[in-house]
């Protein structure tokens, strides 16, 4: 995909205005802009755009390949960014949508030919409790400041047996809810709540959210759980 063209697609045509873009900071580093996320703590972390854009390195194609291999009916990718999985999930011929906040985000994964809605993860979906897999990858889990309530919102998504497929941070970084914002080298966007889990905590997090622990895995030193829902939510 050339993001070029997209970019001037945007500006140029009125059919594509209607995204509404507005120049947000994770809407630019859905362009490939430089952006940082800032902890609480001051520390700085580059967040990995070209990932997030389609251009993995080695060792993360193998991490998304566990993620989307795992997956052989309809998905939803909660917070999908620019839709690589999606786009990937519908090239082995899986039904998947793309759901996410960022109207940029929305448009890349569409311009990529996959479907995707801007919208809060917790307002009105498709097929809610109907859905095989959901997908919460690349620290999405952290949304809102409270997995718990991110993960029976997937428990709601999901149908009877579905499997949610989760990213969590490394063994013993422990359970953080804590502010931070975005950084571009120009602008420094609000503080908002923010969480980080630790994948050792996969375990309790499943029991309280509906689900049962399946699996977890470590994949080119990233970790995933395997959650499926039982026969009540929540």
């Amino acid at each position: 995909m050339n993001l070029d063209v997209f970019r001037y697609r945007l500006a140029a045509h009125p059919d594509t205005r209607q995204l509404d873009c507005a120049p947000d900071l994770f809407d630019q580093a859905m362009t490939g802009a430089e952006c940082w996320m800032r902890t609480a703590d001051g520390a700085r972390h580059r967040l990995p755009t070209r990932r997030w854009l389609g251009h993995p390195d080695p060792a993360d194609r193998c991490a998304d390949a566990a993620i989307t291999h795992s997956c052989d009916g309809p998905t939803i990718d909660l917070g999908c960014g620019p839709g690589r999985l999606v786009a990937a999930l519908l090239r082995r011929g899986v039904i998947a949508l793309g759901v996410d906040l960022s109207p940029m985000a929305v448009g890349v994964t569409r311009f990529r030919g996959a479907p995707a809605l801007r919208r809060d993860l917790f307002g009105h979906l498709p097929g809610a409790g109907r859905w095989a897999y959901a997908i919460l990858a690349d620290g999405n889990i952290g949304i809102g400041g409270d997995p718990r309530r991110l993960l029976v919102r997937s428990a709601e998504l999901l149908g009877i047996g579905g499997v949610a497929i989760v990213e969590f941070d490394p063994p013993r970084t422990g359970f953080d809810v804590s502010p931070i914002r975005l950084e571009t080298r120009t602008r420094v966007g609000a503080w908002m709540p923010w969480a980080r889990v630790g994948i050792d905590h996969a375990q309790e997090l499943s029991a309280a959210s509906g689900f049962r622990l399946i699996t977890t895995a470590e994949v080119s030193g990233r970790h995933f759980a395997w959650f499926r829902r039982l026969s009540e939510a929540g």
